[in-house]
């Protein structure tokens, strides 16, 4: 008897964990909010003529979502996939500041060093001589008061010929600084530029050296580079595209390597080696100790270490730290010719977005802070409930899908949400704002609830003679169902 209570506590007390154990990705609020995340992005994919996209959602450790869309060549209708590399153009600062930060917790540098300290060459007009200094601090900040770019037109079609480093140092003294030190924001490609300079220069290493052994093979980024792999131009390296021109075409884009600019602009990665870039980064605030960077080192980075004098911008040392709907997230955002990506963490609540496009004009930032908002109130759901059942009355199935709304809109999908049948209108930059739920009432009939809570208009599915859904009727009006 007394061993039988032993194993009826025993099986009490494994029950939880047992439920708990099961990955979070399968609980219904949070495929719900993959399948709103699919099909919002595969729709606009298609309005906003995006080549190809590669995302990935992480939760702690748990690869929550991944997929591709699109197409890696436009020519060759090449298949987008998660494993397919893009240039991550300004995410490379995050490597060059964490270098620094390396160094610095060697004591081998001060972030108040200035730049000639380190840099002997560092030779610009300084326009304000008596202000403060150039620190390291400051272009970590972008508060330097240093030029956007070194003095070559590097960004313009169609060669984008970028700058050796001999070329940067002998202009560097026929440039001028903008404002005094810690005055003003101003992004400097640059300033990022020198601070890989003096990951060089004070490491006793070329940088791109410095960087594959102390970053990238600790964190096995096995596709993660200091460069764009030129070898690799229509395989595994996405084509990179223009924004649109007036007729909405998008241009191929001559393929470059950043060359002296790469400590700013010059790395290639994938969307799962951006995934373990941030796993590292919340494993490391999760856990602690002295992972590639001491905890507390991260965590500095992380915080604010600049607001502008117009209390908008704000800056970490070297992660840029952004708000969205009173939610702070760090990360960064690339834009190189042809291709546009992000990484966007939210620290509190452990959850992380990669979006990356092999197109200009695409606001990945935008899309990967409102990927966060669509997934992160299901995760906290799913955490709150802790039960995987199934709410969804399966008889509403053949109502989800897609209806035409032209000339008006793009479309309409109905989907599963809160274990109910709502609406979303495509395209859509914000698909969570324009979410509306649906009432069951009976049969084929729904109301559209407000946004008060109050049932509104009546929607009513129509069925074809083979029992299928053919058009949702709503103000006299038929909105035809196509997929």
């Amino acid at each position: 008897m007394f061993n039988n209570h032993i194993r009826l506590l025993t099986v009490i007390v494994l029950l939880p964990a047992v439920i708990f154990a099961q990955s979070i990705k399968e609980h219904p609020r949070v495929k719900e909010a993959i399948d709103l995340i699919d099909i919002w992005i595969d729709a606009q994919r298609d309005y906003d003529q995006i080549p190809g996209i590669s995302m990935g959602i992480l939760y702690k450790d748990e690869l929550v979502y991944s997929n591709a869309f699109g197409v890696s060549d436009l020519e060759k209708q090449s298949p987008m996939t998660t494993e397919t590399i893009y240039s991550i153009c300004s995410i490379s600062k995050l490597f060059t500041s964490i270098s620094i930060m390396q160094l610095r917790d060697k004591g081998l540098l001060r972030l108040d060093d200035t730049v000639g300290k380190h840099l002997p060459w560092f030779n610009i007009e300084q326009l304000y001589p008596d202000g403060p200094p150039i620190t390291i601090e400051s272009m970590l900040t972008h508060s330097s008061g240093l030029p956007r770019e070194s003095d070559y037109p590097y960004w313009n079609a169609p060669d984008f010929e970028f700058p050796c480093q001999d070329d940067i140092i002998k202009q560097l003294k026929n440039q001028k600084t903008l404002y005094p030190a810690s005055t003003y924001y101003q992004y400097s490609n640059l300033g990022l530029t020198l601070a890989g300079e003096i990951v060089s220069e004070v490491s006793g290493k070329p940088f791109k050296e410095y960087v594959i052994e102390n970053i990238i093979e600790p964190l096995e980024l096995s596709n993660t580079r200091p460069e764009m792999p030129e070898d690799l131009i229509g395989g595994q390296l996405a084509t990179g595209y223009s924004a649109p021109t007036r007729s909405g075409k998008r241009e191929k884009l001559h393929f470059f390597q950043a060359n002296g600019i790469t400590p700013a602009a010059g790395f290639s990665s994938t969307m799962p080696d951006l995934i373990k870039f941030a796993k590292w980064q919340l494993r490391l605030l999760d856990k602690g100790g002295n992972e590639i960077l001491d905890v507390n080192t991260l965590r500095e980075m992380q915080r604010v270490h600049w607001l502008d004098p117009d209390w908008t911008t704000t800056r970490g040392l070297g992660f840029g730290v952004y708000r969205n709907s009173n939610i702070t997230f760090v990360g960064h955002e690339g834009s190189c010719p042809g291709y546009r990506t992000a990484i966007m963490i939210q620290p509190k609540s452990e959850i992380a977005s990669v979006f990356m496009a092999n197109a200009n004009g695409v606001g990945v930032g935008t899309y990967a802070q409102n990927i966060y908002r669509v997934i992160a109130p299901a995760i906290e759901a799913a955490k709150d409930s802790g039960s995987y059942e199934e709410k969804f009355d399966s008889t509403f199935t053949k109502y989800l899908g897609i209806y035409d709304y032209q000339p008006w809109g793009g479309e309409i999908a109905v989907i599963k949400w809160k274990g109910e049948l709502a609406v979303v209108y495509f395209p859509s930059s914000y698909p969570i704002d324009g979410l509306e739920k649906l009432k069951h009432v009976e049969g084929n009939i729904f109301q559209r609830i407000r946004s008060d809570g109050e049932p509104g208009d009546e929607i009513i599915f129509m069925i074809n003679g083979s029992g299928e859904v053919e058009s949702m009727f709503e103000h006299s009006n038929y909105w035809p169902k196509f997929r």
